[in-house]
């Protein structure tokens, strides 16, 4: 069975198609990705009317594009699968409408997905798959949450945040710094050029009983040590300020998985998400799970960001599992708002 995977719900456009199996782990076929993030950059962050339009022009091209990688062609594609939500509106309707368009005219079935499934299952196109029971660490844009995962749809939420989530943590601090758009991953650039120990940050939450997070008050601290610095910031001091903000991000993501592996019992840990691809992350995550004789699973980092084969594995896996409803006749909706917690 071939699953033809759209993803849209900000700006990043993916097509994949994936083959899932009667037995065994679904495997990738072709995937093609277009990153709005220069357009964005101009702004400052993602403006979502731009946004759904670039979608428009790019998402039939990719799924041409990815059909012939396949060495495929539409008449191959047994079920066409797209992100439902979370997301932005406007966004998730053009990967929705052209989903479900194209299944109509092929006659074929259409799923919608959860975006966030399709991180937590996206490790599972790595080459060193996790297997159930595992605690899931999803770090994805807004979102950041701790999730006992006994199966594909049995999700079990442990924590959160309560504000900010860690992206954000990442992106607006970067942003107090002068680091532009996208801020994540420009912050971490600057942190490997600077003292971790320089600035004395806090740690929001890192001692409490529970598995919530909280990144609001670490935003303001770095933005009271930013002014501290004077209008003029040598490019030491902010390389300093960029490693102790990365620091302090990552050392309350580890502690809160390591806790949620002892409170659970499990032995292994999966992170998915956007800030799965931080090295640091990786390099303490590892380092703390081995500590504890625990596991720790990625998907590959070029499927750390939004793609279209999570969202094509996360189908393909439903189906494996007998849990996908399929919708037939060109009716659909998008879900801007949608916790995971309600999908089953």
């Amino acid at each position: 069975m071939k699953v033809l995977g759209f993803e849209s719900s900000c700006d990043e456009t993916g097509v994949a198609l994936v083959e899932a199996r009667s037995e065994g782990q679904p495997r990738l076929l072709a995937e093609a990705l277009h990153s709005q993030v220069d357009m964005h950059a101009a702004y400052g962050g993602v403006v979502p009317e731009l946004a759904s339009r670039d979608h428009i022009r790019r998402v039939l091209p990719l799924a041409t594009q990815v059909l012939q990688q396949a060495g495929c062609t539409l008449a191959d594609v047994d079920l066409v699968a797209y992100t439902r939500g979370p997301g932005l509106a406007g966004a998730l309707l053009v990967g929705a409408g052209v989903a479900v368009a194209l299944a109509a005219a092929l006659g074929k079935p259409a799923l919608g997905i959860h975006h966030l499934e399709g991180h937590l299952l996206s490790p599972f196109l790595a080459d060193d798959a996790p297997q159930f029971p595992f605690v899931a660490l999803l770090v994805s844009g807004g979102h950041t949450q701790l999730m006992a995962v006994a199966g594909v749809g049995r999700y079990e939420l442990l924590g959160e945040t309560i504000d900010d989530a860690a992206g954000e943590a990442f992106d607006k601090s970067a942003k107090l710094m002068g680091l532009g758009y996208p801020g994540g991953p420009a912050l971490a650039r600057l942190a490997d050029q600077g003292d971790a120990q320089a600035f004395a940050l806090p740690r929001p939450l890192l001692h409490s009983k529970d598995l919530d997070f909280s990144f609001a008050g670490l935003k303001t601290a770095v933005l009271t040590q930013h002014r501290k610095l004077g209008a003029v910031v040598t490019e030491q001091a902010r390389a300093d300020l960029a490693a102790s903000t990365q620091a302090a991000i990552v050392d309350v993501l580890v502690a809160k998985s390591l806790k949620a592996l002892k409170q659970t019992g499990l032995k292994r840990l999966v992170v998915a998400g956007g800030v799965g691809a931080n090295l640091r992350l990786r390099a303490m995550l590892n380092a703390g799970t081995a500590r504890i004789g625990a596991q720790v699973h990625y998907p590959p980092l070029a499927l750390c960001t939004d793609n279209g084969a999570m969202i094509a594995l996360a189908a393909a896996l439903r189906w494996q599992h007998g849990l996908a409803t399929l919708e037939h006749g060109g009716a659909f909706d998008v879900r801007p708002r949608w916790p995971l917690a309600e999908i089953s």
